[in-house]
């Protein structure tokens, strides 16, 4: 009986190809989009799972309880060395401090290799690899990195800098200061984790490369120093967390009691967390999974459709098996076979699509996910389980139920073959999760081209970037001359870094010489002179500060005045203590506001000051139309400054882009389901045209005899798919407006949700329904009506 149950449907397929490819390609796009969505889902939820004991390790972050908590995935670097000396909550804890954008220089003879390593150099205490789950391939994992200059690479960075020769005993140099020997290769690291360091070295050999005095503040933190410890069996977070308010009563003192907490944040939750450096989020995943939900069940709906558009068709067939005795039962599973079939060759379909995607995916994401198909294949049974009883279930009963003397008199009505209604149902379904789509799309669209084109109160165009690696004055002054003199050049600046960066350092303040410090901190960004004008950053009050070394002068932006409840005339002259009151200056300028970030957060008080020894960028304004010049030059004058270095550079808009990275992913992503979901909902309207076609035959034909022009035969079908296309809407704009204002309330700085944007929407989904309507509603208008009236 399945035999034959398969092969009928088999004919029937092959009879009506049209039919079977549009319902192969409609769910094909559908569960493609499903597997693709389940693969990026569970790629990004195994992140760092692999470890030994995932549930008991964690990372230390800190917490600042200023006028607002806020939070840093990082610690002071002492912090995790107190911890483990005075508090008995873990096995074991160990420190690694991150140091990106390394230069590795590796001397063979007279043969020098320079390699600029972006993810840089990790300085690891030994307990790190027996907390995190990183094997060695080569070396002890005892003594590993036990004492100084010693260093662990992975087994890529081996081949990389050492071919095929033995690379235990090889040494190298470290920003052409410290010396280490590789005494043991890590296993590669696998993709799902976000430690991507590649090169460890000793914690021991920190001083000689960093100074002394990083191992006693803990007045600071930089962003680089992590932490990691595993928690004793039976010991639980909370308990931990109580227990590190001890470390906070033996080391601050006054304020900083109330200001400073140490957290811990479980491995698994790193990589979900992007106030603590995380790289996704788990609000986004839910959005593609909703979408990837919405996309099947557009796919569901598409096939039904077309699958009760076909019942008029079959009506007859379904008579004659019926007065041959067969039962309602066995038709409903013929057409269940029918169905299985489709979903069968529709999910090979699927998986070839989704092979041929993996890759562009995997290079927007700059990820290396793979299919687990483990796991792929129990969600593809799944998947094609519920596709084909969710999409043949209902055309099965309907045409299981056809009374075969109705049916072989061509008497069926609508009521016989389901209903219209529910085809206007599963159509506006279908729209709605389409319109959805595109508003989504417009809005994540113009929010980016307004971070990207507004005005950031700083000249982002054509300023060249490139790193400073040696604070050498007599280097400095020289190199500005000579960069000074390149034609194209039009203005130069040392700072640490420009006005908006991923980098900030954050420091409390002492305004006026107050008693007390204020309730927040302030974003502190070491420049020279030059730093306005190469930025074109405008003064609102007093001046720019003087050239020199010396210079104990500072600027402020708009916002500290604010914070400070202040005119911009009354800070000009007070002073002003920074970096734990280390470094005191005078107030001289206050500068109009500009964007320090993205636009996800707000503009923080910033404070410009001179001091040399801080700088590590040099920016150039350069003239585009000369770009090509102006680079090489640029690039000759480094490199004769710094010979033993790696030479790099970026323009500063490109960098700026890269804050929006995630965001432009996201839209990308947006933009091709709801090209899918289009495609699949103007397959379903032209099964549901393609049924009011059948349905209306010979209508069409009177009316045609009677005079009717084609224009008003078209508006026939339009009236009624117009008026499905306005409910969909209707629904979908606030369902719409509710997902897109959630969305943009990550941005401090956002678009108004206006009128125009679901306009638009409802304009192109109105202009691509038409045309797909269109073709299919002129066919019926062009038939020749005594054909569809000789039945008669």
């Amino acid at each position: 009986m399945i035999k034959n149950y398969i092969k009928i449907a088999w004919r029937n397929l092959v009879r009506n190809k049209a039919y079977a490819s549009i319902s192969v390609i409609g769910l094909a796009l559908g569960i493609a989009c499903g597997i693709l969505i389940f693969t990026l889902i569970t790629y990004h939820l195994s992140f760092d799972t692999f470890h030994k004991n995932p549930d008991r390790i964690y990372r230390f972050y800190t917490e600042f309880h200023d006028e607002e908590v806020s939070r840093v995935g990082a610690v002071p670097q002492p912090m995790a060395k107190g911890y483990r000396s005075d508090l008995a909550y873990s096995e074991k804890t160990a420190r690694v401090i991150d140091f990106n954008r390394t230069l590795i220089t590796i001397t063979k003879g007279n043969d020098v290799k320079k390699f600029q390593e972006d993810n840089g150099v990790s300085f690891a205490e030994s307990d790190y690899f027996s907390i995190l789950n990183f094997p060695l391939q080569k070396g002890d994992s005892k003594t590993i990195l036990a004492h100084p200059n010693e260093a662990v690479i992975t087994d890529k960075m081996a081949h990389k800098y050492f071919g095929n020769d033995n690379p235990i005993g090889k040494v190298f140099r470290l920003d052409n200061k410290v010396n280490f020997t590789v005494t043991g290769v890590l296993k590669d690291l696998p993709n799902n984790t976000d430690r991507r360091s590649e090169i460890y070295v000793s914690y021991s050999s920190m001083e000689e490369y960093a100074g002394k005095d990083r191992e006693s503040n803990w007045g600071g933190v930089y962003s680089g120093s992590q932490a990691y410890t595993l928690l004793k069996p039976g010991i639980k977070q909370a308990q931990a967390e109580k227990g590190m308010m001890q470390l906070i009563k033996k080391n601050y003192t006054g304020r900083d009691l109330q200001v400073w907490r140490f957290k811990l944040q479980p491995i698994a939750e790193m990589h979900f967390d992007r106030e603590l450096g995380g790289y996704a989020d788990k609000k986004y995943l839910w959005a593609l999974f909703f979408i990837g939900l919405f996309l099947i069940i557009t796919a569901c709906v598409n096939f039904v459709n077309l699958a009760t558009a076909q019942a008029l068709n079959r009506s007859k067939e379904v008579g004659v098996r019926k007065v041959l005795g067969s039962l309602p039962g066995q038709l409903f599973w013929q057409f269940i076979a029918e169905t299985a079939i489709i979903s069968i060759i529709a999910v090979g379909v699927a998986l070839g699509l989704a092979e041929l995607t993996l890759t562009p995916l995997n290079n927007l994401f700059h990820s290396q996910m793979v299919f687990n198909w483990s796991q792929l294949i129990a969600f593809i049974v799944l998947i094609a389980v519920v596709v084909v009883f969710l999409s043949g279930s209902y055309p099965g009963l309907v045409l299981a139920r056809f009374q075969p003397i109705q049916a072989l008199k061509s008497k069926l009505t609508q009521k016989d073959v389901g209903g219209f209604s529910l085809r206007r149902v599963l159509v506006v379904t279908q729209f709605t999760i389409s319109q959805v789509l595109i508003i989504g799309t417009i809005i994540v669209i113009s929010q980016l081209h307004y971070s990207q084109n507004a005005d950031l109160g700083f000249n982002k165009n054509a300023v060249v970037v490139m790193p400073l690696p040696q604070n050498d004055k007599v280097k400095m002054s020289t190199m500005r001359n000579q960069i000074s003199e390149i034609k194209g050049v039009e203005n130069v600046t040392y700072c640490y870094n420009p006005p908006a960066s991923r980098s900030n350092s954050n420091t409390g303040i002492q305004f006026n010489n107050r008693p007390e410090d204020e309730h927040w901190s302030i974003n502190t960004k070491e420049a020279d002179e030059n730093y306005l004008a190469t930025f074109g950053i405008k003064l609102i009050a007093g001046r720019n500060f003087f050239k020199g070394d010396s210079v104990k002068e500072l600027l402020v932006n708009e916002t500290f005045v604010k914070k400070l409840s202040l005119k911009p005339q009354d800070v000009i002259g007070k002073q002003m203590a920074i970096n734990g009151r280390s470094y005191k200056g005078t107030i001289v300028g206050v500068m109009k506001d500009f964007y320090n970030y993205s636009f996800h957060t707000e503009i923080a008080p910033i404070c410009v000051m001179p001091n040399y020894q801080s700088y590590s960028n040099v920016a150039v304004k350069i003239d585009m139309r000369n770009a090509k010049p102006t680079l090489a030059a640029l690039d000759k004058i480094w490199n004769q400054t710094f010979p033993e270095e790696f030479y790099s550079y970026q323009f500063l808009d490109d960098s700026i882009k890269r804050f929006y990275e995630l965001d432009n992913i996201f839209l990308n992503l947006i933009e091709a389901f709801a090209g899918i979901a289009i495609i699949i909902g103007c397959l379903g309207l032209y099964g549901l045209v393609s049924f009011m076609a059948v349905r209306k035959t010979k209508e069409i034909g009177v009316r045609k005899v009677l005079g009717a022009n084609i224009s008003s035969i078209l508006w026939l079908f339009g009236k009624e798919f117009s008026i499905l296309l306005l409910i969909a809407f209707v629904i979908a704009a606030p369902l719409a407006w509710w997902a897109m204002h959630n969305y943009l309330k990550d941005f401090q700085y956002r678009i108004s949700i206006g009128p125009e944007i679901f306009v638009m929407s409802i304009l192109s989904t109105f202009i691509i329904a038409w045309i797909t309507v269109g073709y299919r509603a002129t066919m019926a208008a062009l038939a020749n009506p005594v054909k569809s009236l000789r039945s008669e």
